[in-house]
């Protein structure tokens, strides 16, 4: 089995964990060691400002785009920006302590990637699993982008062989930096008038959502749901969505795309104000730009009254 398949991305800023050193045999690939340096003082500064809950510092080491997706979701939830921080249920983890495989460059990013025993402090000692760490260089300088976490439980002998030093399974692209960075499709300023969610059931296929061109979706065969960047306008708003059948489904599975508007009012119920639904054996469309509107009778309902 590939080791991409047992990849948890985490795209938010911080990662929860913490780790504790080991005894492994690989060494580090030939790479600057000023450069492994300075990645690491980044990363350090980053971490303590994560730490300290010191906004300012974060966002001075926290690499643009990805601040600013955060600072977006935040803003579409209605909610401070303190909470960028002060919502992490931990502190990130200290890398110092794990044992540094390799360190990727690509233009104007780079990935650190170490090897160890990551524990998120749900009990037990945990096995040696990888950790990615990612950066992004603005200007003359590098910033802290995001982290992968990989468990390594179903592929033991992928784990094996890294503790020896054999660092093949490194060589694929799910660990080389793009060398490009996608920028947000905008730059909030403050929070949303409505706050929105995307809904999607879709087992055995692919769906991505598009909502008035800002916020971009991607569901595989799950049952999940997504706070809409830029939240619901007044008036007409527009909902683009694709379909498509994924290896292993049968092709005859149900369907649900939906968006909904929240409330900020306790005890109101989300509003569905947009359904594209499929029951089991019927027929689905592969693609779709579809409308709904918030207009005066929705914000009545959204206010309780």
């Amino acid at each position: 089995m590939s080791i991409v398949y047992v990849m948890i991305r985490t795209v938010l800023a911080c990662l929860s964990v913490s780790v504790v050193a080991g005894t492994l045999q690989a060494a580090p690939q030939e790479v600057d060691a000023a450069l492994v340096r300075h990645l690491d003082a980044v990363y350090q500064h980053w971490r303590d400002s994560v730490i300290r809950r010191d906004i300012e510092k974060w966002q001075l080491h926290t690499a643009f785009h990805r601040r600013v997706s955060i600072l977006n979701r935040i803003h579409s939830e209605r909610r401070p920006i303190s909470y960028a921080l002060s919502s992490l249920p931990a502190s990130p983890p200290d890398n110092r302590p794990l044992k540094l495989l390799s360190v990727k460059v690509n233009g104007v990013a780079a990935n650190m990637i170490y090897l160890g025993p990551v524990d998120f402090k749900v009990g037990g000692t945990p096995p040696n699993n990888l950790l990615v760490l990612s950066f992004v260089k603005e200007g003359n300088r590098w910033k802290y982008d995001s982290a992968d976490y990989m468990n390594l439980a179903s592929i033991p002998e992928v784990r094996k062989q890294l503790e020896m030093g054999k660092l093949d399974h490194l060589e694929g692209p799910e660990f080389s930096p793009k060398g490009t960075i996608d920028q947000p499709a905008v730059v909030l300023r403050g929070a949303v008038k409505y706050i929105a969610k995307t809904y999607v059931y879709c087992p055995g296929r692919e769906v991505k959502m598009m909502v008035n061109g800002i916020s971009r979706h991607l569901y595989q065969n799950t049952k999940a749901s997504e706070v809409v960047i830029g939240g619901a306008r007044d008036g007409l708003n527009e909902v683009q969505f694709t379909a498509r059948d994924l290896p292993g489904g049968e092709g005859k599975e149900p369907l649900a795309v939906r968006v909904y508007l929240m409330s900020q009012v306790a005890g109101v119920k989300p509003l569905k104000v947009f359904e594209y639904q499929v029951q089991e054996g019927g027929k689905v469309k592969p693609a779709g730009t579809e409308n709904f509107t918030v207009g005066r009778s929705e914000v009545i309902r959204l206010r309780g009254r």
